[in-house]
Protein backbone atom coordinates (compact mmCIF):
# COMPACT_ATOMS: atom_id res chain seq x y z
CA UNK A 1 0.00 0.00 0.00
CA UNK A 2 2.80 2.43 0.90
CA UNK A 3 4.37 2.06 -2.52
CA UNK A 4 1.09 2.77 -4.29
CA UNK A 5 1.88 6.45 -4.66
CA UNK A 6 5.47 6.00 -5.80
CA UNK A 7 8.93 4.77 -4.91
CA UNK A 8 10.12 5.01 -1.32
CA UNK A 9 13.46 4.72 0.41
CA UNK A 10 13.90 2.04 3.06
CA UNK A 11 13.94 4.62 5.85
CA UNK A 12 10.64 6.11 4.63
CA UNK A 13 9.01 2.68 4.69
CA UNK A 14 10.40 1.90 8.14
CA UNK A 15 9.04 5.16 9.57
CA UNK A 16 5.63 4.52 8.00
CA UNK A 17 5.21 0.97 9.36
CA UNK A 18 4.76 1.31 13.09
CA UNK A 19 6.67 -1.24 15.15
CA UNK A 20 8.39 -3.14 12.33
CA UNK A 21 12.00 -4.12 12.87
CA UNK A 22 14.64 -3.40 10.27
CA UNK A 23 15.14 -7.13 9.77
CA UNK A 24 11.44 -7.86 9.25
CA UNK A 25 11.09 -5.00 6.76
CA UNK A 26 14.18 -6.22 4.90
CA UNK A 27 12.83 -9.79 4.74
CA UNK A 28 9.42 -8.57 3.62
CA UNK A 29 10.85 -6.38 0.85
CA UNK A 30 13.10 -9.21 -0.33
CA UNK A 31 10.12 -11.55 -0.49
CA UNK A 32 8.08 -9.01 -2.44
CA UNK A 33 11.02 -8.47 -4.78
CA UNK A 34 11.42 -12.22 -5.25
CA UNK A 35 7.71 -12.50 -6.11
CA UNK A 36 8.08 -9.77 -8.72
CA UNK A 37 5.84 -7.30 -6.88
CA UNK A 38 8.53 -4.80 -5.86
CA UNK A 39 11.61 -3.53 -7.70
CA UNK A 40 14.73 -2.48 -5.79
CA UNK A 41 16.89 0.21 -7.37
CA UNK A 42 20.35 1.08 -6.05
CA UNK A 43 21.67 4.53 -7.01
CA UNK A 44 25.47 4.98 -7.25
CA UNK A 45 25.87 7.58 -4.53
CA UNK A 46 27.91 7.64 -1.33
CA UNK A 47 26.35 6.15 0.66
CA UNK A 48 24.31 4.16 -1.86
CA UNK A 49 20.67 5.22 -2.06
CA UNK A 50 18.14 2.41 -2.41
CA UNK A 51 14.53 2.84 -3.47
CA UNK A 52 11.68 0.39 -3.65
CA UNK A 53 8.78 0.69 -6.10
CA UNK A 54 5.89 -1.43 -7.25
CA UNK A 55 6.42 -3.34 -10.47
CA UNK A 56 3.64 -3.55 -13.04
CA UNK A 57 2.62 -6.85 -11.43
CA UNK A 58 2.63 -5.22 -7.99
CA UNK A 59 0.45 -2.42 -9.31
CA UNK A 60 -2.17 -4.93 -10.45
CA UNK A 61 -2.41 -6.16 -6.84
CA UNK A 62 -2.84 -2.66 -5.42
CA UNK A 63 -6.58 -2.44 -6.15
CA UNK A 64 -7.24 -5.75 -4.40
CA UNK A 65 -5.17 -4.71 -1.38
CA UNK A 66 -7.02 -1.40 -1.21
CA UNK A 67 -10.36 -3.23 -1.23
CA UNK A 68 -9.11 -5.58 1.51
CA UNK A 69 -7.95 -2.65 3.64
CA UNK A 70 -11.30 -0.90 3.17
CA UNK A 71 -13.18 -4.07 4.14
CA UNK A 72 -11.03 -4.46 7.26
CA UNK A 73 -11.63 -0.84 8.28
CA UNK A 74 -15.39 -1.16 7.71
CA UNK A 75 -15.57 -4.34 9.78
CA UNK A 76 -12.99 -3.50 12.42
CA UNK A 77 -15.48 -3.06 15.29
CA UNK A 78 -17.16 -6.40 14.58
CA UNK A 79 -13.79 -8.15 14.30
CA UNK A 80 -12.68 -6.66 17.63
CA UNK A 81 -15.96 -7.76 19.29
CA UNK A 82 -15.48 -11.28 17.94
CA UNK A 83 -11.91 -11.41 19.21
CA UNK A 84 -12.94 -10.19 22.67
CA UNK A 85 -15.74 -12.79 22.86
CA UNK A 86 -13.39 -15.55 21.72
CA UNK A 87 -10.79 -14.50 24.30
CA UNK A 88 -13.44 -14.51 27.07
CA UNK A 89 -14.57 -18.02 26.08
CA UNK A 90 -10.97 -19.27 25.94
CA UNK A 91 -10.21 -17.72 29.30
CA UNK A 92 -13.26 -19.34 30.91
CA UNK A 93 -12.44 -22.70 29.32
CA UNK A 94 -8.81 -22.46 30.40
CA UNK A 95 -9.82 -21.61 33.96
CA UNK A 96 -12.26 -24.55 33.99
CA UNK A 97 -9.59 -26.97 32.77
CA UNK A 98 -7.17 -25.77 35.45
CA UNK A 99 -9.75 -26.21 38.21
CA UNK A 100 -10.80 -29.64 36.96
CA UNK A 101 -7.27 -31.00 36.63
CA UNK A 102 -5.70 -29.22 39.54
CA UNK A 103 -2.70 -28.58 37.28
CA UNK A 104 -2.04 -24.96 36.28
CA UNK A 105 -2.05 -24.44 32.54
CA UNK A 106 0.94 -22.61 30.98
Amino acid sequence: MLLGDGAKRFSELKRAVDGISQRMLTLTLRGLERDGLVARTVFPTVPPRVEYALTSLGTTLLRTLTELRNWAMQNRAEIERSRAEFDRRESRMSAGIERASGIPRD
